[in-house]
């Protein structure tokens, strides 16, 4: 194994957020944190010298596609799409043989989804990460297949991407399962961790009736903290992080008194 210091700070250097992981495990804590400095950089690297190097996709997104001899393969549903795009930016082999393309960011909205096709996931939310050249797993490398810049998607990528993030219900079987009155106060709270928390004049309300659902729902306090932090990233005028951590400890702290729970100090 060989010391990526170097790497890594190429890497932030050239703007890019890094973040230390051990296989693809994190080492630090980097959601909706500021980016290592490559001071920072060199220090850690110093102390951790045979860490990975993963990439934060809060200005890119990925087309993960798999290969593992004991799943799908990602390539056979790629080679379907037909699409040019894949070989005209950054592509990397990864350390067990898939290829990740990475993209910029367009102004469309590209949301994470993971089983896009049979092999392929979109990892593209704020908070996600890949790791990538020359990080090592399991006695593979990763490796750039080339030196190509990242492309911003065309439209037709963009509207491959939508057209297959959409439910696969047809239409009259998605009015037929809204009209038999199957959606319930569980459904309208994962459309809000998509839709965001509304208006500006309602925010604080509807996030503390939003926490307060989660929790009546036994979902484990850090949960529900990253899923507040999810709805508040969908809203168009978003709180600030400070507020959500102090509205949803405000409710757990109000669930204590009641039943007992855990404070959240973050």
């Amino acid at each position: 194994m060989q010391n990526l210091k170097n790497y890594a700070k190429q890497y932030a250097e050239r703007g890019f957020s890094v973040i230390p992981t051990i296989g693809k495990k994190p080492l630090i804590k980097f959601a909706d944190q500021p980016a290592l400095t490559p001071k920072q950089i060199d220090k850690f690297w110093t102390r951790n010298p045979y860490a990975n190097i993963a990439l934060k996709t809060d200005q890119f997104f990925v087309v993960d596609v798999d290969r593992h001899s004991d799943g799908e393969d990602g390539t056979v549903a790629i080679k379907k799409l037909s699409h040019p795009e894949w070989f005209n930016t950054l592509c990397q082999k990864t350390a067990h043989g898939g290829f990740q393309f990475f993209f910029k960011k367009p102004a469309e909205r590209i949301t994470q989804n993971i089983g896009f096709l049979p092999g392929v996931d979109i990892k593209a939310h704020t908070n996600n990460y890949v790791v990538v050249a020359p990080s090592t797993i399991d006695g593979g490398a990763y490796q750039w297949l080339n030196r190509k810049p990242m492309v911003e998607p065309a439209g037709e990528l963009i509207q491959l991407i939508e057209e297959k993030s959409k439910p696969k219900l047809s239409d009259k079987q998605l009015q037929t399962y809204n009209q038999e009155g199957m959606r319930t106060r569980t459904t309208e709270l994962f459309e809000q961790i998509v839709n965001g928390l509304g208006p500006t004049g309602g925010r604080n309300n509807a996030l503390a009736v939003f926490v307060g659902a989660l929790l009546l729902r036994n979902v484990k306090t850090r949960a529900v903290l990253e899923l507040a932090r999810l709805a508040n990233s969908r809203t168009e005028f978003a709180l600030s992080d400070s507020e959500v951590v102090a509205t949803v400890n405000s409710i757990i702290k109000k669930r204590i008194r009641e039943k007992g729970g855990e404070v959240i100090n973050e």
